[in-house]
């Protein structure tokens, strides 16, 4: 289970209404910051999600309505004195924004806090145990770009009223047998996985994509996701503005959700210059399954 908080779901310009870029995921003891847009630490307490446990920043790419926040954000982190290590995934473009940044305030090589940068390759970034993390390559103008596909595995869930069938004892043959192993009880019983376990569920996958030009590409990454939250900057009649801007319109976003065989679509990146039915309608009449994204929405996936 991922479960999402928007925390700024502006274009380049806020409004009144929408911050700069944000997007915290929590999932399996782990919260992990995607954009690190101004006004981050305001949104993170407004929304009560807070700064606890929070030691890890994905970044798309370094445009900085995207990672501007990451100054204050530290600072903070430093004066609640958090001993946790930061680690910040970027492009290795992206980092050296960041790096250039920090040095800007704290001189060259330092930062308020301990962090560790890790360059982004395509292919695996993470793996937590409960959920994976990969990351794809993006076209957006002239940034070494990347998107983010979460993963966590269906599993095979122990059935009670088999394991008291069976007369399996709590303890440690139950915990092997959840793992996939055989066990021989105390009578000489041999008991497999496939007598106590169910069937597989559970399986869910989140793809993240931050600003991109096209969606030439992305859609052996995006396919049969659960959930795509994606840029759509422009409306199809303004397709040229978002050819020279490097972004999306809803149609487009909305055709590779249709083509990918996407549960539900979630528009973010949205521009003041247009009202968000507008926006809504273009998608829908391409994919159905469409919602915007507005600061401080929860969704669960």
């Amino acid at each position: 289970m991922f479960e999402l908080i928007f925390l700024g779901t502006s274009a380049s310009v806020p409004s009144q209404g929408r911050n700069h870029p944000g997007l915290l995921v929590q999932a399996g003891g782990q919260r992990i910051l995607i954009y690190c847009g101004e006004g981050i630490q305001r949104q993170l307490l407004t929304s009560g999600a807070g700064f606890r446990r929070l030691d890890r920043i994905l970044l798309t790419h370094g445009h900085f309505d995207h990672i501007l926040g990451i100054p204050g954000l530290f600072s903070t982190l430093r004066l609640r004195r958090s001993a946790d290590i930061m680690s910040v995934h970027g492009s290795p473009g992206t980092l050296d924004v960041v790096i250039r940044m920090l040095a800007g305030l704290w001189g060259e090589g330092r930062a308020p806090i301990p962090l560790q940068l890790v360059p982004l390759a395509r292919g695996k970034v993470l793996d937590a145990g409960a959920f994976t993390i990969n990351c794809f390559p993006v076209r957006h103008r002239d940034t070494d770009s990347f998107g983010f596909a979460f993963v966590s595995p269906a599993r095979r869930h122990l059935l009670p009223e088999r394991l008291a069938d069976l007369a399996v004892p709590d303890g440690p043959l139950r915990k092997t047998l959840a793992e996939g192993q055989s066990v021989t009880l105390d009578d000489g019983r041999i008991i497999k996985p496939d007598d106590v376990l169910g069937p597989l569920r559970g399986g869910k996958k989140l793809v993240i994509v931050g600003d991109t030009e096209t969606t030439a590409g992305l859609q052996e990454h995006v396919r049969d996701a659960d959930l795509l939250v994606i840029e759509a900057t422009f409306l199809q009649r303004d397709t040229a503005m978002a050819r020279d801007y490097g972004h999306l319109t809803a149609a487009e976003a909305a055709a590779l959700a249709a083509s990918s065989n996407v549960g539900q679509l979630v528009l973010n990146h949205i521009s003041g210059r247009y009202a968000d039915d507008e926006i809504l309608a273009e998608a829908k009449a391409v994919f159905r399954a469409t919602r915007i994204a507005s600061d401080f929405d929860r969704l669960i996936v």
